[in-house]
């Protein structure tokens, strides 16, 4: 199984843990991750989560950040391609830029594309002919584990 976890994701383990939706979401995420150490499943990053991590302003976080994306086995790179399918997801749902490059990255390589994030959800299951399942990782851990 090949994993793509979006920005949201990555930091959700590092948002306040006394709401129960985000403490569960990152258990879900801890476990997601430990399940790509054990070599169970995949990590997949791409040139994007990349630079939104190395953008992370707090120094302390993003050197967690950092240390959590090594564990990737494959990044992709935006080619001509990824970027013409990102601007068909802004233009067709309104997706922030960002979001659809990560989203078609995901797309090129990934199993399940994982988000916390409920707009982008809303907005990524509502594309047709999507190639990557999209899922919140807690519903989707719920699922495969």
């Amino acid at each position: 199984m090949k994993v793509y976890l979006d920005n949201c994701c990555l930091n959700r383990p590092f948002d306040d843990q006394t709401n129960l939706r985000i403490h569960l979401e990152s258990e879900a995420i801890k476990v997601i991750f430990l399940s790509c150490e054990q070599g169970h499943w995949d990590l997949i990053i791409s040139v994007v989560s990349k630079y939104e991590v190395a953008n992370t302003p707090d120094n302390a976080r993003r050197k967690q950040l950092e240390l959590m994306i090594e564990i990737a086995d494959d990044m992709i790179e935006i080619n001509e391609n990824i970027e013409k399918r990102a601007k068909q997801f802004e233009i067709s749902t309104g997706m922030k830029a960002f979001d659809a490059l990560h989203l078609a990255c995901a797309e090129t390589k990934a199993d399940v594309f994982l988000t916390v994030d409920d707009q982008f959800l809303k907005k990524a299951r509502s594309i047709e002919n999507l190639n990557v399942q999209v899922e919140n990782p807690l519903k989707w851990a719920e699922k495969v584990l």
